[in-house]
């Protein structure tokens, strides 16, 4: 087939793209041409790049003819963060265009009731952010259900892999909780540390990207949950991760307003928006749909985010990682 990918330099494109050349596809990347990928692979070799600003060409409303004029078999949206912009999308590739896969989020839903959590079950979202991806899920649901543009969506969880770095144990990006770990000093932790997170390396939602795109019948109207297998508490992972250090983990539990009194605001904001919803998502769909099956365990995905910040200089810690 032939492929656009739009925003295919980032997380999830650094590993898409590469997959959907070695397995035969014409793949276009539409970048805005300030960043290269992640991670160096030869298969960008074969790669066509058009260079585009999408949030300026969709308020002039001719991104979607530029997606079009491209004569794409499948598009890959890695980049839709609007109704408004799903919609145009949308509309300007009906009848030209064979399947839509868009990206959304776990930040569809909001603070869990369950786990895990089923596709279009959990709570309403709590945030723009969410309340959008939901809203776009739902459009293209309808769109497809109305007999028009053939569409998935994946809703990813916090996606790790070499190159940036990882929602920590805290739930934020906060540096000096690695530093702590690695020091085995006190880590301070908000709540009861039971609450979870998942992760998903980003090879695994670019398996999933792909297994839709190939099965697109039965990806057809479906949205599906790009998560690993397992997800990790606070607690948990502040343990593990403190073995990589070869440290054991000393946890102190406190209440948010303290937790928020000693860290930043944007930090606090951060630990709040992931530990209050506690998610843990279901794959028995994506698995039983599509045959989707993660090779990285959640702390093996935020491994790999973390030894690239260390070893760049991004985060520094008194001890080298000894796993």
């Amino acid at each position: 087939m032939r492929v656009v990918v739009v925003g295919g330099s980032g997380h999830i494109g650094t590993f898409l793209v590469p997959r959907l050349v070695r397995a035969g596809h014409e793949v276009v990347n539409i970048t805005r041409g300030t960043r290269t990928s992640y991670t160096d692979a030869v298969e960008w070799r074969e790669v066509e790049q058009v260079t585009a600003d999408r949030a300026q060409e969709d308020s002039n409303g001719v991104f979607a003819r530029r997606v079009a004029d491209l004569r794409p078999d499948a598009v890959v949206d890695l980049l839709c963060f609007t109704t408004d912009s799903a919609r145009a999308l949308v509309d300007g590739i009906r009848g030209e265009v064979a399947h839509l896969l868009h990206c959304g989020s776990l930040w569809r839903y909001g603070p869990a009731l369950f786990a895990p959590i089923a596709e279009g079950e959990g709570t309403p979202a709590i945030d723009e952010y969410g309340e959008q991806k939901e809203a776009i899920a739902q459009l293209l649901k309808a769109e497809t259900a109305a007999g028009g543009l053939t569409t998935t969506s994946i809703h990813p969880g916090h996606i790790s892999g070499p190159g940036w770095a990882p929602i920590g144990p805290l739930g934020n990006l906060d540096p000096r909780a690695w530093s702590t770990l690695a020091a085995g000093e006190i880590l301070r932790i908000p709540g009861s540390g039971a609450e979870y997170m998942h992760h998903v390396h980003a090879d695994d939602v670019a398996q999933l990207f792909q297994l839709a795109l190939e099965q697109r019948d039965a990806a057809a109207g479906e949205d599906f949950h790009a998560v690993a297998a397992t997800a990790l508490n606070v607690t948990g992972f502040a343990h593990i991760a403190a073995g990589w250090f070869g440290q054991q983990a000393h946890l102190e539990s406190v209440g948010w307003d303290t937790f928020r009194a000693g860290t930043t605001n944007e930090f606090a904001d951060a630990s709040w928006g992931h530990l209050h919803r506690n998610h843990v998502l279901s794959i028995e769909k994506s698995e039983r749909v599509l045959g989707y099956l993660p090779a990285y365990r959640p702390e093996e995905a935020i491994l790999t985010g973390l030894r690239s910040v260390i070893d760049s200089g991004d985060v520094v810690v008194p001890r080298p990682i000894v796993v």
